[in-house]
């Protein structure tokens, strides 16, 4: 753990230079608007270590897979979301001599990524190797009014001589991926262009043929007045430039104003890509860099409003959940059905960029609260268009009749994923993409969706459940053989809880939904039964069959469910017992010892218990969460927020603000030696969940909200607020009890502390906290 940041409510800091901490502070100090993205990389050159990262939504290449042997079945690439163009360069030359920190003295060094106005900015002071010192105050941002421009500020004053200074602001594709097979590029230039201060560079990506046209257009000021430069061009592959020196007295502040943008084939017809870039870049230069950063300071007080969780008298973890937020609002807006969430945003190129189960398991519940209802929707209707493909997926393995199997790792609805162990075994996904359909209607009311959407998905996922349990005439029951569930430290296990359960779950809920629609939609009914060739006697029997005789490993004795067969078998060692340099365990043991371990990288068991937490009691739940946290060694990102959850229900406040902090500060501290790579973004979700849902105690329950609330011991008070049904509330938790205001023109009832209550229009409830 590392915990070199600065403690701020408002800002992430960075006091000082760490060569060695950089990359992790690139993927920490990221910046984004849900069209595009990229890391913290400097402006000016810098050949230390470094992770250079700048993405654009929606475009990929499929790198092909590259396994020792091949299997039937096997996705043939992984699709990658590309390291796209450098548009933030801006290189430096005092007279003749480049600045590059590298290289040079770092008298100091200050780093802000401003949360609440969102931007970034970084200013140093250094001294090179000739002597020379400079100042450098760099600040930019990725506007979310005008998601496809970005605008940076760099002002460069002489501090201890007067001479030549030299700026060469630059747009660069001729660009890699770090973990690029073969070392290959994935850009083909189609054009560029440079006259004077401007210049513009299209290119497509090889295979996909998706084209992005990057551009930039700079001005310069001394002292604050605009000054004329004659800029010459410099044109290489993929490359435009435009350099320009300027005499720069001591004390004198010179200011490049750097406006760019990305243009994606995406949006905009290729053959009017170029044109489209000029006026989009004209536009956002009229208007200059000033009035871009205050349109954006006031679309993020925006957001802030509805979005924010304010924490009293806990400024660490006050800093962490904003964090989470401002991730999560920069990756995704929900404006586009055909983008979805990362599990690295736009801070890192780590799995591809693509969609896995996280965005539904974790990612979905933040935005049905802090969103308007359709940005959940589209989170869906991504998955409903994408069910041919998953048929199409579920085919290659041998599944028939319409089964869907949807990808663990997608961009375009096929499985792209290089690890057998995932993408033939961790089906468990499947029965997220139909719980999420489940939850999306629970919380918002929009049954209508099952009938135009989700009942089609559900079948599908229903149908591959069907096929892939088999019959044991040993047990007299249905079993799930040969599957990873959630713990990905154990691979191609039989009857993981987890997955029988969420299996048969699903095909509980598809009866239901096919029998709602029939109810209340005859025609949509009989429509669907044709469309899907639904054999409506012969197969709801049978999937009610697997549901009345399903097989689900546990411990009589110790009443518990067991991860899967054979898991007592384990020499069941304990976290605490682990020597602290083993970890973390998969980045210092072998797979094969971990597999042979008892220790699990995220609790399946749990995460069922979180899921379907209404079907069991307390005590049982209380059981299965005491013998496996001591066992989980949380190197999942997705692993704390859930035993956050339910340490909260269970009255365990110590232990549900411990995972709470964990997961919130997971990057900002770096907890699994790992943030290099890029944040952890959908796993921030769960930061969201942990307060929410931990310590707020928000359930839906009978189409009505229910808050159990309680405050962690050295907070004053905590406050969030949730959309629900086309509701605004605002909820604070102080130590004497719960307030919450309904900002909404109709009455609301909901539950607080089991009690029932109507708040009245614009008005509020207060209550106590319940006494132990």
């Amino acid at each position: 753990m590392k915990q070199y940041l600065t403690i701020d409510e408002w800002s992430i800091i960075e006091e000082g230079f760490r060569p060695e901490y950089n990359r992790i502070s690139e993927s920490v100090f990221s910046l984004g608007n849900g069209r595009m993205g990229q890391r913290a990389n400097f402006e000016e050159t810098y050949t230390g270590e470094t992770l250079q990262g700048n993405y654009v939504a929606g475009v990929y290449y499929p790198d092909k897979t590259r396994v020792g042997w091949w299997k039937n079945g096997y996705p043939e690439y992984f699709a990658k979301v590309l390291n796209a163009a450098n548009w933030i360069g801006i290189d430096v030359q005092l007279d003749g001599e480049t600045l590059d920190l590298h290289h040079c003295q770092v008298l100091e060094f200050r780093r802000e990524l401003n949360m609440r106005e969102g931007w970034l900015e970084r200013t140093f002071t250094a001294q090179l190797p000739s002597g020379k010192q400079v100042r450098v105050v760099a600040k930019r941002f990725t506007s979310i009014v005008d998601d496809e421009v970005g605008a940076i500020k760099y002002c460069l004053t002489p501090l201890n001589f007067s001479g030549t200074i030299t700026f060469m602001p630059f747009v660069d594709v001729d660009v890699m991926n770090a973990d690029s097979n073969y070392d290959e590029k994935f850009w083909n230039e189609v054009q560029k262009e440079a006259k004077g201060l401007e210049g513009y560079v299209t290119a497509e990506t090889k295979k996909t043929a998706f084209h992005v046209c990057t551009g930039q257009k700079v001005k310069v000021t001394v002292d604050g007045e605009e000054v004329s430069v004659d800029a010459s061009n410099t044109e290489r592959a993929k490359y435009v430039a435009s350099t320009f020196t300027v005499s720069a007295n001591q004390d004198q502040d010179v200011v490049v104003y750097k406006i760019a943008a990305n243009l994606s084939s995406e949006n905009h017809p290729k053959e009017q890509l170029l044109a489209k870039t000029k006026e989009v870049i004209a536009q956002a230069y009229a208007k200059g860099f000033n009035q871009l950063l205050l349109e954006q300071i006031d679309a993020w007080a925006a957001k802030w409003e509805e979005s924010d969780i304010i924490i009293e008298g806990d400024a660490s973890a006050q800093q962490g959940i904003r964090f989470n937020i401002f991730q999560l609002n920069q990756t995704y807006t929900g404006e586009d059905e055909r983008l979805n969430i990362g599990p690295k945003g736009f801070t890192g190129e780590k799995y591809g960029g693509s969609t896995y189960w996280d965005t539904e398991a974790y990612c979905l519940p933040f935005y049905l609260a802090t969103a308007d209802q359709q940005v959940a929707r589209n989170l869906l209707v991504y998955r409903y268009k994408h069910l041919q493909k998953a048929i199409e997926n579920a085919e290659k393995l041998g599944f028939t009749n319409g089964a869907a199997l949807y990808p663990m790792v997608t961009i375009n609805g096929e499985e792209c994923h290089n690890e057998w162990e995932i993408t033939f075994e961790e089906i468990h996904r499947n029965g997220a993409i139909a719980h999420a359909i489940y939850d999306y209607i629970r919380y918002t009311g929009d049954d209508a969706y099952l009938a135009e959407y989700g009942v089609e998905v559900l079948v599908g996922i229903s149908r591959f459940w069907a096929q892939r349990v088999n019959w044991s005439a040993a047990k007299n029951q249905y079993v799930m053989l040969g599957v990873t569930g959630p713990n990905e430290y154990e691979n191609n296990v039989n009857n993981n809880w987890y997955t029988s359960t969420i299996a048969t779950w699903t095909l509980e809920y598809t009866l239901k939904a096919l029998k709602h629609v029939q109810e209340t939609n005859p025609a949509r009914y009989q429509e669907l039964v044709s469309v899907l060739n639904l054999d409506e006697a012969k197969e709801t029997a049978q999937w009610q069959h697997v549901i009345d005789h399903m097989f689900y490993a546990e411990d009589k004795d110790l009443g518990i469910f067991l991860q899967q067969d054979g898991f007592l078998d384990k020499e069941q060692t304990l976290v605490k017992d682990l020597p602290a340099e083993d970890r973390p365990l998969n980045q210092k043991w072998s797979w094969d010892r971990i597999l042979r371990s008892v220790f699990i990288k995220q609790a399946d068991v749990l995460q069922g218990i979180y899921l379907f937490e209404d079907r069991y009691d307390l005590e049982t739940i209380r059981r299965n969460y005491d013998f496996y946290e001591p066992r989980t060694v949380h190197e999942s990102s997705l692993s704390p927020c859930v035993h956050s959850i339910l340490a909260a229900k269970l009255g365990d406040e110590e232990r549900a603000y411990e995972f709470y902090l964990r997961t919130a500060r997971l990057d900002l501290d770096d907890y699994n030696n790992d943030t290099e790579d890029g944040c952890h973004t959908t796993s921030m979700a769960g930061t969201w969940m942990s307060v929410v849902q931990g310590f707020g105690g928000m359930r839906v329950r009978d189409n009505q909200l229910h808050f159990n609330p309680f405050i962690p011991a050295g907070w004053s008070s905590y406050s969030f607020k949730i959309r629900f049904r086309g509701h605004l509330l605002k909820v604070k938790v102080t130590n004497e009890g719960v307030e919450i205001e309904n900002q909404h023109i109709q009455p609301l009832a909901l539950t607080i502390f089991d009690q029932p209550q109507t708040i009245e229009a614009n008005g509020k409830v207060q209550l106590a906290h319940k006494v132990a």
